[in-house]
């Protein structure tokens, strides 16, 4: 087949977005050059690789076997290209990078020094909830994910580099702020504001309440800890949150960690990849940089007594 590198980062953008616009704007091509690139490869391929319904365009079985391939494709060109660099004792290239959301606080503070030291490489940083990343483990999108509570159904290597606490919080003036030692059951007055079902945070604490035969009067889900932080400033409930997603001091934004029975929940921050996956030399670079600059980033205070370590997974 006489099919070009052009041909298939086309695809694979269309494959992507399903839609022949939107790869256009994404690529500065016209509209046109994009359907004719379509065209010119499905011939090579002898099949069509996209099917549409009305406005919607979806992949034929063909069109699937060409994206895992072009895919695989893409990787090896990438390994080989960062492979050489290495050799030559340079580090370029591109690294995909993919975090939950509650990482988000932290990782830019990882990127910033390793970007100094690698000003070649090109970051793609992919921020989701927990069950957006797993699926991305589980089609191997990333050269590393950086989560809490890596999957148990997924084949994974997990390196375990940060401490992760989750403290509760309740605004800043609450009748139980600055109280010590507050029992769980006279939390059961308290209205919990949880995070959405399936993230790292909300799996961990329902574990422990469950542990605890602790039952919370929830009021409402949000799927954002800023969401949380604003509905609990607000005096609208208390909340289950990683410290590491509030401010070094908490009151700047009008909340309070409260000293709770088993509380702060201790887990760690994982970096993650599909387990058997080559990493490239970049990968392999910020892999190592995560684990080496780890101490510096622990100067930040938990300012909660300690509690012992429970490490239930999901």
């Amino acid at each position: 087949m006489k099919v070009t590198f052009h041909q298939l980062e086309v695809f694979v953008c269309v494959a992507q977005r399903l839609s022949f616009t939107r790869a256009a704007e994404e690529l500065s091509l016209s509209q046109p050059t994009v359907s004719a690139q379509m065209r010119q490869l499905a011939e090579e391929v002898g099949m069509p690789l996209f099917e549409q319904i009305g406005k919607t365009i979806s992949l034929t079985d063909a069109g699937r076997e060409l994206l895992a391939a072009s895919r695989a494709v893409f990787e090896s060109w990438s390994r080989f290209e960062m492979t050489i660099a290495d050799m030559r004792g340079l580090k370029r290239g591109l690294l995909r990078i993919a975090c939950v959301t509650t990482a988000k606080y932290f990782v830019p503070t990882l990127l910033g020094p390793f970007c100094d030291r690698y000003p070649d490489v090109e970051i793609r940083l992919e921020i989701a909830n927990r069950e957006a990343l797993v699926e991305r483990l589980r089609r191997n999108l990333d050269d590393l994910c950086i989560m809490m509570l890596p999957p148990e159904d997924v084949d994974v290597e997990q390196t375990p580099f940060r401490d992760n606490a989750l403290v509760v919080v309740a605004h800043a003036t609450h009748a139980l702020a600055g109280r010590k030692a507050v029992s769980l059951k006279r939390m059961r007055e308290e209205r919990f504001i949880m995070r959405e079902k399936g993230s790292g945070t909300r799996i961990r604490t329902e574990a422990f309440f469950a542990e605890t035969g602790f039952v919370p009067r929830v009021r409402m889900e949000l799927g954002s800890n800023e969401a949380i932080k604003h509905a609990v400033a607000a005096g609208l409930g208390i909340s289950v949150l990683s410290r590491h997603a509030l401010d070094v001091d908490p009151q700047f934004d009008g909340l309070a960690i409260l000293d709770v029975g088993g509380f702060p929940l201790a887990d760690d921050w994982f970096i993650v990849h599909p387990r058997g996956r080559r990493l490239s030399a970049v990968a392999q670079a910020f892999f190592d940089h995560v684990i080496a600059e780890t101490a510096k980033l622990e100067q930040i205070p938990l300012a909660t007594p300690a509690a012992g370590r429970l490490r239930p997974r999901a």
